[in-house]
């Protein structure tokens, strides 16, 4: 009977690499569902003005603060470049995107064009049960807005006209009134007044009023009178680059 021969352990360095080498990354590495909570982590923080205009957004500082590759955080970077809430400059990198007075015109204007617009159809449209829906998410800014939380508060009025333009059944339209709202947000949190985002906090049940009504039309010119109201109280003012902390902004 030959004698079996004891396991020879690993060498030192094999050794090493096994406890150096990270765990196998599933839902919590690079998984699309992480990808997606990094997505929101980051946009928050852009929102939430966390994350400043201009600021660096350094892919090895993100991969290391969120522990995912660099090629996970690139893709997330993208999607919100897609987005316009960050900007990709060749050489540079990723930087939390600067709207300037222009381009704040620019996005107003095209809300005008579309938003208005889809109104008839969506006061045409409308139903019982999206009116309630409607009128919960207008309650639900109001009180974020009394408690003080105006990013909240930001994210929730981008919600509303979004789901308003859904509402007109116009998928392809819709999809853009939310890349508009997105790109609004991240204005009005550079540049809108703490408090309050530029209108009346009754402005959206008044419009809910006349697209329950059916009165397209008035829906419309009221939408009008909303946005130029919203654009009117902004106050631009440019800031320099800064590179943050990217540690502090993302720790628990």
């Amino acid at each position: 009977m030959t004698e079996r021969k004891p396991a020879s352990p690993p060498l030192p360095a094999q050794a090493d690499k096994a406890h150096d080498r990270p765990a196998r990354r599933g839902k919590n590495g690079d998984g699309a569902e992480r990808h997606d909570a990094i997505y929101r982590s980051i946009s928050d923080a852009i929102i939430e003005h966390r994350l400043k205009p201009g600021a660096r957004l350094r892919e090895d500082a993100l991969s290391e603060v969120f522990g995912v590759s660099r090629t996970g955080i690139r893709k997330i970077l993208q999607r919100l470049a897609l987005e316009q809430l960050v900007t990709l400059t060749p050489r540079r990198g990723a930087s939390v995107t600067r709207p300037t007075a222009d381009e704040a015109k620019d996005v107003f204007e095209a809300r005008q064009m579309v938003e208005c617009g889809l109104m008839p159809e969506v006061a045409r449209r409308i139903t019982a049960a999206d009116v309630r829906e409607l009128r919960d998410m207008a309650s639900r800014e109001r009180r974020a807005l009394r408690a003080g939380e105006q990013s909240v508060a930001i994210k929730l009025s981008a919600a509303f006209h979004e789901r308003l333009a859904k509402l007109s059944g116009n998928a392809t339209l819709a999809e853009f009134v939310a890349r508009l709202c997105s790109r609004s947000s991240l204005i009005l949190a550079v540049y809108g007044s703490a408090g309050h985002l530029g209108c009346e906090s009754h402005d959206h049940d008044e419009l809910i009023r006349f697209l329950e009504e059916g009165n397209g039309e008035r829906a419309k010119a009221f939408m009008s009178r909303h946005l130029k109201t919203i654009e009117s109280s902004l106050s631009i003012v440019e800031e320099a680059d800064e590179v943050p902390d990217l540690h502090s902004i993302f720790s628990a």
